[in-house]
């Protein structure tokens, strides 16, 4: 049973940042990266709990969407040539890939057991097909092998996984929500994995006692009663499950003034990021947040409060710079946003 989302104490931008992942997966994920022990992997199982259901078409292995022709897999195709598809209501997949997995646990393989049994040539969707139209979670992503990793930008840029192995030849959508987390002690992430997450969150240990002993108090709540605990707090979790899918819903009718578009290029010059995904990126998760407070048009608000996670990763490393890359972010909105 996963703790509450609305139970997690402190760590405002880590519930943010996934909150705002959750209103428009086309923002690109979220990395949690930082301190052992401060709740990265308590938030993203709380945050499956959170989500709304989705349809999807009935019996299909790949959860796919009965509204969307252009993304359903083969099968669903076939089945639709003969007739309408019958869709079902279900939870929204949050999938874990273990640091062990191997590349046929993650792509999908020949089915042994029907192969051996019957002589059929049949394949066994992998973790990829389990996450499509849902959310991949890496825990411990800095330390995914590199074949591995490559696989993944492979699949997250195209939004399909092709398997071509054993006689088969499969292809089948997976469009997923990339989290990961992770200690940079352990390692540093690759430069091309770190540019596919949209966000971006540093987590620290919590150094004010009021809310260390508050987080002791829950978690030692919830281990007792994890029934009573969570009944105490659905009412909050669930107003929060009504915000995402009426912001969901008004999305695309919030604007972007040309004012907020440029003040998000000059931010962005300012601190000196590589591309243009860091606007791109800044835009769409401040019109999510917008949408997600009900607003109608971004403010300079919105940007403000997004632009850590938006740009933080995507900052030139320079190496006579004591400030770390939010101060950075803090000191360029300073500038020119004013106080």
């Amino acid at each position: 049973m996963a703790f509450p989302f609305s139970a997690i104490v402190g760590q405002e931008e880590t519930k943010l940042a996934l909150l705002v992942a959750a209103t428009d997966p086309l923002i690109g994920g979220v990395l949690l990266f930082g301190d052992r022990g401060t709740g990265k992997s308590t938030a993203i199982r709380a945050l499956a709990q959170l989500l709304p259901p989705m349809r999807a078409v009935a019996k299909c292995r790949y959860g796919c969407d009965p509204d969307d022709a252009a993304a359903l897999c083969q099968e669903c195709r076939a089945r639709r040539r003969k007739g309408a598809l019958r869709s079902v209501r279900v939870a929204v997949p949050v999938v874990d890939l273990p640091l062990g997995a191997t590349e046929d646990r993650i792509v999908g393989a020949l089915d042994l057991e029907r192969a051996l049994a019957g002589g059929q040539r049949a394949f066994e969707p992998g973790l990829l097909a389990r996450a499509n139209r849902g959310f991949l979670y890496v825990d411990e992503v800095n330390l995914l092998e590199d074949h591995l990793v490559d696989l993944l930008l492979d699949v997250a840029a195209s939004g399909e996984n092709i398997v071509e192995r054993d006689g088969l030849s499969v292809r089948h959508p997976a469009r997923f929500v990339l989290i990961g987390s992770g200690n940079p002690e352990e390692g540093e992430l690759r430069p091309q994995l770190l540019d596919r997450f949209g966000l971006s969150v540093d987590i620290r240990t919590p150094e004010d006692l009021p809310t260390r002993i508050e987080v002791v108090k829950r978690r030692d709540e919830f281990e007792r009663d994890p029934q009573a605990f969570r009944a105490k707090w659905d009412k909050a979790d669930a107003q929060l499950r009504r915000q995402i899918t009426a912001a969901r819903g008004r999305l695309k009718r919030v604007s972007a003034p040309q004012e907020v578009l440029e003040k998000a290029a000059r931010l962005c010059m300012a601190i000196g990021t590589d591309g243009l995904r860091g606007e791109l990126t800044l835009t769409r998760a401040a019109r999510a947040l917008a949408a997600f407070e009900g607003a109608a048009a971004v403010e300079a608000t919105h940007l403000r409060r997004m632009a850590a996670p938006a740009l933080r990763h995507r900052l030139r490393r320079n190496p006579l710079e004591e400030a770390g890359s939010g101060t950075r972010i803090e000191r360029a909105i300073g500038e020119l946003f004013g106080a």
